[in-house]
């Protein structure tokens, strides 16, 4: 990258936050509570997208019933999620980030209901300088929730980072010509990830801390 990095904007599920498991047997149980089929895989490749694009990938036979197999989503999922957390090496990681002088941010999937009750159980409110969840905003791929992040920073896009684990949230990126970086440890595969030419793939939180703060040493030394 020629341009100094100031901000990094992740991703939560399947990138800071380990809960793809659960999320894929919320949304399976309540495709079982409506008699609707659905695979893991399927379930699995959708985590990214916003809750309303979910059903209408998942269940497009029965849009009546989108809202009411939604709802039962998100209270099975409320209701057995208490012990996700953090993949082991975040914490340290975003200190490690903020302490050497780069801002983070975070661009979601989730509801801003659902976002604000991880950021509480995480009690990360203060790491971040901005957030935005799919539900005040487009969904990914569409890049409309990282513009507003960058209006709201006042930083441009080439000065960014969005790191992801999904096609989606890379695409995203890509689409507002935003610097990207994957993760192979949440939703979609490394071939998946490539095909939207990230500056890195990451294996390990150990190794996305390790990348990241060499740009924060890059940035320093502009």
């Amino acid at each position: 990258m020629n341009n100094p990095v100031e901000l990094i904007i992740f991703d939560w599920d399947g990138t800071l936050y380990n809960s793809v498991g659960q999320i894929v047997a919320s949304l399976q149980f309540a495709a079982g509570r409506f008699n609707q089929p659905l695979s893991y895989d399927d379930a699995k490749g959708s985590i990214g997208l916003g809750l309303p694009e979910v059903a209408q990938r998942l269940f497009p036979q029965v849009p009546e019933l989108h809202r009411e197999i939604l709802q039962c989503y998100a209270d099975h999922y409320v209701a057995n999620s208490a012990e996700d957390a953090w993949f082991d090496g975040v914490a340290d990681m975003l200190s490690s980030l903020a302490d050497a002088g780069l801002k983070l941010a975070v661009a979601t999937g989730k509801s801003r209901k659902g976002l604000d009750r991880v950021l509480q159980q995480t009690q990360s409110q203060n790491l971040f300088i901005a957030t935005r969840a799919a539900s005040e905003t487009r969904s990914k791929p569409d890049p409309l929730m990282l513009a507003e992040i960058l209006a709201e920073t006042s930083i441009h896009a080439e000065r960014a980072i969005m790191v992801g684990d999904t096609s989606y949230d890379l695409e995203m990126a890509q689409n507002i010509a935003m610097p990207r970086v994957g993760v192979s440890y949440g939703v979609h595969s490394v071939t998946t990830l490539n095909h939207f030419q990230p500056l890195y793939i990451a294996d390990t939180v150990s190794a996305l801390q390790d990348f990241l703060l060499q740009q924060a040493v890059l940035r320093q030394a502009v």
